[in-house]
């Protein structure tokens, strides 16, 4: 059961976990020699979405909050990267490629509408 008052209710984080799931799942079959490679470095910052998310959460000013998720923006356009790259590499199909894009885009928009509302002090104080 998930606390009233936790990361877990927010929905960016919500569509970011979905998305490391993803991740996980269709990078379990890249070619070995990407272990160390493509599959750790995207894996990695597909976690690094929800973890920032999560952090920031429990970070108390905005500049701290904001800060956490300025970062899993920056993981964020770092998995739209290597999922072009993954496509290109014939890793990925289309249909995987358009599902993981179209799974980084909710998580992205929903993403940036939580840090609007937290610049527009939606009952947060600095």
């Amino acid at each position: 059961m998930t606390p009233t008052f936790s990361f877990e209710n927010i929905h960016a984080w919500q569509k970011a976990h979905l998305f490391t799931v993803m991740v996980y799942q269709m990078t379990k079959d890249f070619p070995e020699s990407e272990q160390f490679g493509l599959t750790s470095q995207f894996r990695r910052a597909a976690i690094s979405i929800e973890a920032n998310i999560a952090e920031g959460y429990k970070k108390i000013s905005k500049a701290d909050k904001l800060r956490f998720f300025n970062i899993s923006e920056g993981s964020l356009a770092e998995c739209r990267n290597y999922i072009i790259l993954s496509r290109d590499l014939n890793y990925i199909c289309d249909e995987q490629y358009c599902e993981l894009y179209y799974a980084i885009e909710e998580a992205s928009k929903l993403l940036t509408s939580y840090c609007k509302g937290i610049i527009n002090n939606n009952g947060i104080k600095d």
